[in-house]
């Protein structure tokens, strides 16, 4: 299986990486920090992986549309868009500059990549697109404006895209996870509810990819809570979210 994952140098992308590793499986790694992609990249090989590194920063949009087109020329059984960043948690008004970056690593960076592959998926009429979002793009705090509007929107497009491909044997798939130790929630200062060790989310991802889950949030106890606020009154909602320890990220 040829299987290609975005943000490979670190993180979640890092253990996706290392999980898929075996001599059954040919990966493609993108990740912007050539020094980290060759450590990850060396030791999926001890694994007895085939590897392909590609270095590249997916914010330059021309660079991902061309790696898209060079991909498009052999068969693609699994993408998996991990790459992504946060700013934290903080009060105030998120500068311009921050949302952009957001937008640009968390959403438009996938359809840079995407939009030469698809076309080849669709001739093959098979294949698997997973989306790593998260459970932040359920219920926007007022700390995480911006990475949780990136995440919806990724959400959007995603199901968009899975009503789209699916009729030509094409598996779309969202995941949202909650709170996973990686490079990302380590610079969080407050305590993170059902916080999960890394082998257990990569546990639950690689589950919910194998049975082909349309959309797939975790923990569990966390997303129905979440979908319990959801459903209160706007007044009650406006209460619990004021009194979450969410709301001061320092």
């Amino acid at each position: 299986m040829r299987i290609l994952i975005t943000g490979a140098s670190s993180g979640l992308g890092e253990a996706l990486a290392l999980h898929y590793a075996t001599r059954e499986n040919r990966l493609v790694l993108i990740a912007r920090r050539e020094d980290r992609l060759e450590d990850v990249a060396a030791r999926c090989r001890e694994q007895g992986s085939d590897v392909e590194m590609i270095v590249a920063d997916v914010n330059d949009f021309e660079r991902m549309r061309e790696i898209g087109r060079g991909l498009s020329d052999q068969q693609i059984d699994r993408i998996i868009l991990n790459a992504g960043v946060s700013v934290g948690h903080s009060g105030g008004v998120t500068p311009f500059e921050d949302f952009h970056r957001l937008f640009q690593t968390n959403f438009l960076s996938v359809h840079a990549l995407l939009e030469p592959i698809i076309p080849k998926l669709m001739e093959q009429e098979s294949g698997d697109i997973v989306f790593i979002s998260s459970l932040a793009s359920l219920l926007t705090m007022p700390t995480s404006i911006a990475y949780s509007s990136s995440k919806r929107a990724l959400n959007a497009y995603a199901e968009g895209l899975h009503y789209q491909l699916k009729p030509h044997g094409i598996n779309v798939m969202t995941i949202l996870p909650g709170f996973i130790d990686s490079e990302m929630t380590q610079k969080n200062r407050f305590k993170m509810p059902f916080f999960m060790e890394t082998n257990e989310g990569i546990k639950r991802i690689s589950y919910a990819i194998e049975r082909k889950k349309i959309r797939y949030p975790f923990p569990f106890r966390f997303y129905l809570m979440i979908r319990i606020v959801s459903l209160f009154p706007q007044s009650l909602r406006d209460k619990i979210v004021n009194f979450t320890n969410f709301k001061k990220g320092s």
